[in-house]
């Protein structure tokens, strides 16, 4: 009985690490590039709405791509703050 119940633990903490090392991929393919994103994609982040999804388009189309991803802060409106809350969720 208490072999069974060792291996049945085993079992619960195999299954639980593949869960959190699935997650973790998971959140690292899900981040967004902000010089291809869609206007969609960019509404995604937190903070960001159409009106500045487009200004972030607009800046990588018309002055220059985003060559880091605090380069986002460059877009007027978007600070400190905003890049905080998603910073783990944007690349370039």
């Amino acid at each position: 009985m208490v072999k069974i119940k060792r291996i049945f633990a085993v079992i619960v903490v195999i299954v639980m690490f593949l869960s959190v090392s699935s997650v973790v991929s998971a959140e690292d393919s899900e981040k967004i590039n902000i010089n291809t994103a869609s206007l969609e994609e960019l509404i995604s982040l937190k903070r960001i709405g159409p009106k500045y999804a487009q200004r972030i388009i607009d800046y990588r189309e018309n002055v220059e791509e985003f060559k880091i991803p605090e380069d986002i802060m460059k877009v007027k409106g978007i600070g400190k703050k905003t890049w905080e809350l998603n910073k783990d969720r944007i690349k370039v």
